[in-house]
């Protein structure tokens, strides 16, 4: 990377490129995920190069980025072949809100914008502080995230630690350390066993569908499905490692766990 700060960033993954914008700094984007709708006008104003596990080389090499900015193994391939052609990249590997958190302050450093990723973070963790300090009129529900339906994957760290924070009780909290989905896949019969009075599920980028839920076997005594407690959360907003899982996807599992009452 010869210019500091970066002045043409790729962003391969969405929450980078919600970070930037929130920073202001969103000039420097030069080209960003197929996947990145986070403000909406990003659709409008950047080129798109990539996937999530694919990426089109040549598109981003005649961007003539100063800095790719990635996520995770899962994207090391991808990485491998920029490094190889002489592309300076940073990966971030958030799976917790520290490491959102981290994300956000790091990022900020790299933009020359540290004071206002700080702020910016403060503001984020001030949100949480105040909901998780909310009265709730009832017990914390018990509660399973389903991340995807077959294999049965549970949810991510960041995930188990906001259903807390919006007054919940993960039902397998344990898992939460595990960073890989492999880890994280469980039989159905383990969240039976855990009868949850509600049931979020988010699959990753395509449409939840209830009723395959509601006929598993087994799972009818559980108290979610008897009671039809079986909430989608667009995987947009919650398994976005960044500012839409901070704010919208906490807002939607808030409204999932704590229906208005008429």
């Amino acid at each position: 990377m010869r210019d500091f700060p970066p002045r043409r960033i790729v962003c391969l993954t969405e929450e980078t490129v919600e970070t930037l914008y929130l920073l202001g700094e969103q000039d420097r984007i030069v080209g960003v995920s197929g996947y990145a709708v986070r403000p909406p006008q990003v659709r409008r104003e950047k080129p798109r190069v990539s996937a999530f596990i694919s990426a089109d080389i040549p598109k981003i090499l005649a961007l003539a980025p100063d800095l790719v900015l990635a996520f995770s193994d899962l994207q090391a391939a991808i990485v491998a072949d920029l490094i190889r052609a002489g592309v300076a990249v940073h990966v971030f590997n958030q799976r917790d809100l520290a490491g959102i958190f981290a994300m956000i302050r790091t990022l900020g450093a790299i933009v020359g914008a540290a004071d206002r990723a700080e702020r910016l973070a403060t503001d984020f963790a001030q949100r949480l502080a105040a909901i998780a300090a909310t009265p709730r009129p009832s017990a914390r529900p018990k509660v399973f995230f389903e991340e995807w339906d077959d294999p049965l994957i549970s949810g991510i760290g960041w995930v188990s630690e906001l259903i807390e924070i919006a007054g919940g009780e993960d039902v397998l909290p344990h898992l939460r350390a595990c960073k890989a989905a492999k880890d994280r896949i469980i039989s159905p019969d383990v969240v039976r066993d855990t009868m949850p009075d509600v049931i979020l599920a988010s699959w990753c980028g395509k449409k939840v569908v209830p009723d395959r839920i509601r006929k598993r076997p087994g799972w009818s005594d559980i108290p979610a499905v008897r009671n039809d407690r079986i909430v989608e959360i667009k995987s947009t907003i919650i398994l976005q490692p960044g500012p839409a899982a901070l704010t919208d996807g906490l807002d939607a599992i808030v409204k999932a766990l704590w229906p208005e009452r008429p």
